[in-house]
């Protein structure tokens, strides 16, 4: 199973190592990320996060495919992978969830592939995750 279509055939945009960025990132296209973020990622199209990057914030694209660590909940309905060694501490909504070995996810995953129920399981994740921020913020 592949999460990439042909237009993933080259990347558009690089963060590469050593490269740090604070702030929230809408991209545009393919984005590969070897560095450091410090905030959401909203991308059109496909996201790899690199076997040395770390993201601290929220990653929302078509796919997303993890080698290195995301703090942070990610929304890619085409799918998700977590390659061998990543680290995953958030939620992950997808249609296809895939991982490999000696892979830490601590989080809720919904991963349907049937439309509406895909929808109807995200809408009372969704309401249940806004319940509790409210009732632990008192």
């Amino acid at each position: 199973m592949s999460i990439f279509s042909p237009e993933d055939a080259s990347i558009n945009n690089l963060l590469n190592v050593g490269s740090s960025i604070r702030g929230n990132v809408r991209i545009t296209g393919f984005m590969r990320v070897d560095g450091d973020i410090d905030g959401n990622l909203e991308c059109s199209g496909a996201v790899i996060v690199g076997e040395k990057a770390r993201i601290r914030g929220n990653i929302t694209a078509r796919s997303v495919t993890v080698s290195g660590i995301v703090l942070g909940d990610i929304w890619a309905p085409e799918g998700v992978h977590l390659a061998h060694s990543s680290v995953v501490m958030g939620d992950v909504q997808t249609h296809n969830f895939k991982t490999d070995g000696d892979v830490v996810f601590d989080g809720h995953c919904i991963s349907l592939k049937d439309d509406a129920a895909y929808s109807a399981a995200s809408e009372r994740w969704q309401n249940a995750k806004a319940i509790s921020a409210k009732a632990f913020r008192s």
